[in-house]
């Protein structure tokens, strides 16, 4: 899989965003920073700035995500974009059409930029891989496999309180092994340099391979989090109970859930993040998800910031200068 082949143009400047896997800490970086420019945007009275003024930008979800869809909707309305949203699985890929069908027709629309969210892993490599030539793509999440916008807003999120990556511990707790934010997040905290990413979960819960991400993997939730300087726990799907990898909710919380006495043992100015929506008195309790120590909210905050310099770094490479 030829990933930074398509990712990066003859310049080696990010085109299409589809995973973290093989990007530099240079473009990480220049994303961040981007994303730095664009943060006061939503303050002003003016929420906008005429970057991608005539440009398309169509959101293709073939698998619902509130939260996901609407700040790309809304990060792509202040780079002042004409917005198309598709609800994907209500419209025609019921009706039998095929994904490249689907393509095309908004293609003939004139669309800029693809934003794709699918439940199957490299839907949206295959789009970028088919894509006319000055489309851009960014992949809102695929099936396990990576969501490298969320990764992001948690890396720029973790830069506003700890500055840099290098000295860091981080903590991720909960279901490493069906989650596609977990894994953009363990390549782009190693590539950013930080010090040591530490991985907590029941064995059930793990992949096979996971040491081989470059990641220190812990059983018990006490001793992972111990002196870390920021902890990110993963949304538990109830599915996950149903099929047996887990006994309980309640047995979960009892051994991975987090509470104020808990998180006690991490550094005492550790942040705690959750990429949402949280599952209270499964993931933690409310009082840490209210607590002093939660950045949740300001992770959906940075989220638009961190889309919109996404969509204007690929929107400005894949076709030339955008107006």
């Amino acid at each position: 899989m030829h990933s930074h082949n398509i990712q990066l143009d003859k310049q080696g400047r990010l085109r299409h965003f589809l995973t973290i896997e093989d990007l530099s800490r240079e473009i990480l970086t220049e994303i961040l920073d981007t994303a730095e420019s664009f943060s006061g945007v939503s303050e002003r009275s003016v929420k906008k700035v005429p970057i991608c003024r005539g440009k398309v930008i169509a959101n293709l979800f073939f698998e619902t995500s509130t939260r996901t869809r609407t700040t790309f909707e809304l990060a792509a309305k202040r780079l002042s974009a004409d917005v198309l949203s598709l609800n994907i699985s209500a419209s025609s890929a019921s009706k039998g059409e095929t994904l490249l069908d689907t393509l095309r027709n908004l293609e003939a629309m004139h669309c800029d930029m693809f934003v794709v969210r699918h439940n199957e892993s490299g839907a949206a490599h295959f789009i970028a891989n088919n894509a006319a030539p000055g489309v851009a793509v960014i992949n809102a999440g695929d099936g396990r496999h990576a969501h490298p916008t969320q990764a992001m807003l948690d890396m720029f999120t973790i830069r506003r309180h700890k500055k840099e990556f290098v000295g860091l511990r981080v903590a991720i707790v909960g279901d490493i092994l069906h989650s596609r934010v977990a894994r953009s997040q363990i390549i782009a905290l190693n590539t950013l340099g930080t010090s040591e990413v530490r991985v907590i979960a029941p064995r059930t819960l793990l992949p096979a391979e996971i040491r081989m991400m470059g990641v220190h993997v812990y059983h018990d939730l006490d001793e992972g989090i111990k002196d870390v300087d920021v902890v990110i726990m993963l949304r538990l799907q109830k599915e996950r109970m149903q099929g047996a990898l887990l006994p309980s909710e309640h047995e979960y919380f009892r051994l991975y859930g987090l509470t104020e006495a808990r998180l006690r043992v991490a550094k005492p100015d550790a942040i705690v993040m959750h990429p949402g929506p949280i599952n209270r008195g499964v993931e933690m309790d409310t009082e840490v998800a209210d607590g002093p120590r939660s950045v949740i909210l300001e992770q959906v905050s940075n989220g638009i910031a961190v889309r919109m310099a996404v969509m204007s770094i690929t929107m400005s490479n894949a076709g030339g200068q955008a107006a």
